[in-house]
């Protein structure tokens, strides 16, 4: 054993298939492609997700739901994370600009204050909307709201 004689293992390489190549070669004539139609001819393609006459599955999956355009999304901040941000930081007032600052919400965002939680010391919240039971929870420790 030397390269000069290295073979593939039997079987593993198989002859390419030669298309098109006249009649003596048993593949000339139609080339493989049957008789006529569509995918007998040159620049022939599918649509996508044809099914081959089949019903296609975007068709059999029925439409449900819409996208209100008039939303208003908020990106929400509970009591009990402002709490421990004024207990950190000792703050006596919570603005957009100190929740964007500690990463709890992005420079477009528009902000709501969520209930979950007690507010012990007596904060200024500036928000762009609050939950009911937030507005009650920082009046009672003795704090104020602010809408934006």
């Amino acid at each position: 054993m030397d390269l000069s004689n290295l073979r593939p293992a039997a079987g593993s390489i198989k002859a390419k298939k030669r298309i098109g190549r006249g009649t003596g070669s048993g593949r000339g004539g139609t080339s493989t492609r049957g008789h006529k139609g569509a995918q007998s001819r040159s620049g022939h393609s599918t649509k996508v997700g044809f099914e081959g006459g089949q019903m296609p599955l975007q068709r059999r999956v029925p439409k449900f739901g819409f996208k209100n355009i008039n939303r208003v999304e908020y990106a929400s901040v509970n009591l009990d994370v402002i709490q421990a941000l004024a207990d950190k930081f000792s703050l006596t007032a919570v603005d957009f600009d100190i929740l964007k600052e500690h990463g709890l919400v992005s420079k477009n965002d528009l902000v709501k204050i969520l209930g979950r939680g007690e507010v012990t010391s007596k904060l200024e919240i500036k928000a762009h909307a609050f939950s009911a039971s937030a507005q009650k929870a920082i009046e009672s420790a003795g704090g104020s709201i602010v809408k934006l």
